[in-house]
């Protein structure tokens, strides 16, 4: 079987779309590859079907277990033999997962960053190697791409422990230059064939419309399109609320995705958004990276996004099956005068900027310039309030002030953080040197999590500071 047979039997494709014959070539050659095409280009069968074609299975790398789940379910609804390992499988289907490996039962196994730097699966990894390691929404490794990871960046220690590398493909929909070199710099490419498509789809059509009242605009939007599937972005919550109410009020199935609701909540609307359950998804950008929809008839802007990186990544959600479908961005005179706002805070002046480290300084009681190696645990809200700052300037304060090295600061505010011991349990008993603190910690944590000896888990600093007797910030300067 060649590239030509695995499109039309496993994809039922009679011709490649541009840019992904010369990325399967690469790879099939046992080169690099860098593949940046829009969403819905086609980016996975790059390096499925080398891995459908090649004598030893293919790893990929993704951030997201609902991609992981959806990419499995098509794959074997394809014929292809194909697996996801991630904390939603229990102890006894993640050994089993890794045992099918070994025997050489899967195509594809997409794992999540974080579980390349387990034991266990570096053993297995070891013993069977992949044929090759594909990195999906590679963007995710740059501190300058707007979903930076830091659990990506595990991938390259990885790499290193294998017995031999393989050739490795990173893809993604979005990356500025500066993105991409650090992608090409940091899982350190080897002179890798390069696939930039522009972003034309001719497919999608855009629009931008100037309404007088953007609520009747995108219900009339919805109701034109009725029962087909379509994707709503709002740049808040309370706009999420608010337009999926109108709609629903409308007696358009419509449900909801932003930060705000519950890991459950989330989930299930998710699922009945995919499953047709809901044909309209209102939504913050927090919802679309890995989702998997190709029936997608339109996406409705409400508001304007940040980037126009952002904008292409959520615009090219529609049409992924190559039928027609429409990108819609709705701007009104409160929508322009809001842009002119975005601009002054996202643009402070350089005297606020100055008066922001300042007020760092002060904050921590550190002379300026001094705390360099330390970290601290910054509530911005109470920041924000002892020195009657603005909110969003101070953020963007912070961000430039990163950027030109003066500070190195994180923000991610819809991701818990993760805890795992390196150590096992007899080890971590054996250790004689803890503090009070310390030991008092370590108990809690015990009480509180029963997995932490085994993967990477989500934890909860506020819980653990009050079972503690602590406040967050000694636990996390603990941790």
């Amino acid at each position: 079987m060649d590239k030509y047979e695995a499109l039309r039997v496993y994809y039922g494709h009679d011709a490649f779309r541009p840019g992904q014959e010369a990325l399967i070539d690469g790879l099939l050659a046992g080169r690099d590859v860098l593949g940046i095409m829009p969403t819905g280009g086609g980016k996975s069968l790059c390096y499925q079907i080398p891995a459908i074609l090649s004598d030893r299975p293919a790893l990929v790398v993704s951030p997201l277990i609902s991609l992981m789940k959806d990419q499995v379910m098509a794959l074997k609804s394809q014929g292809v033999a194909a697996a996801y390992l991630n904390s939603s499988l229990d102890l006894r289907q993640q050994d089993l997962v890794l045992e099918r490996w070994e025997r050489g039962a899967y195509r594809i196994l997409y794992v999540a960053p974080e579980r390349l730097e387990a034991p266990g699966f570096l053993g297995t990894m070891t013993r069977r190697p992949p044929g090759l390691v594909a990195v999906d929404e590679a963007h995710c490794i740059s501190q300058w791409g707007q979903d930076f990871r830091p659990s990506y960046l595990q991938i390259v220690d990885f790499l290193d422990r294998l017995p031999a590398r393989p050739p490795v493909g990173a893809f993604t929909a979005t990356a500025t230059q500066a993105v991409r070199e650090d992608i090409l710099r940091i899982l350190s490419l080897r002179d890798p064939v390069r696939v930039v498509t522009g972003f034309d789809r001719p497919n999608l059509y855009f629009d931008v419309r100037h309404p007088r009242d953007r609520k009747a605009a995108v219900l009339d939007l919805v109701k034109e399109r009725a029962g087909r599937s379509g994707i709503v972005y709002c740049a808040t919550r309370a706009g999420v609320e608010e337009v999926c109410e109108i709609l629903q009020n409308h007696g358009i199935a419509a449900t909801r995705y932003h930060a705000g609701l519950t890991d459950e909540e989330r989930r299930e609307n998710q699922d009945a958004f995919q499953y047709d359950r809901a044909t309209v998804m209102v939504a913050t950008n927090a919802f679309g990276m890995g989702i998997d929809k190709a029936d997608v008839r339109m996406v409705i802007h409400y508001d304007v996004p940040n980037s126009p990186e952002e904008y292409f990544q959520e615009a090219g959600r529609a049409g992924r099956d190559g039928k027609k479908a429409y990108a819609v961005m709705l701007i009104d005179k409160s929508e322009n005068m809001r842009l002119s706002r975005r601009l002054t805070n996202n643009f402070p002046e350089k005297e606020y900027i100055r008066k922001v480290y300042s007020h760092l300084a002060y904050y921590y009681q550190l002379a300026e310039g001094s705390g360099m190696g330390h970290t601290f645990m910054l509530d911005t809200d109470e920041f924000i309030k002892t020195y009657h700052l603005q909110p969003i300037a101070t953020e963007s304060a912070l961000s430039i002030l990163t950027s030109c090295g003066y500070i190195d600061y994180e923000e991610q505010p819809d991701l818990k953080p993760r805890l795992k011991f390196l150590l096992t349990r007899s080890q971590l008993d054996s250790l004689d040197y803890l503090s009070p603190a310390e030991q008092k910690l370590v108990t809690v944590l015990l009480r509180q999590y029963g997995t932490l000896f085994i993967d990477y888990t989500f934890v909860e600093l506020n819980s653990i500071a009050r079972h503690a007797e602590m406040n967050a910030q000694q636990v996390y300067q603990l941790l």
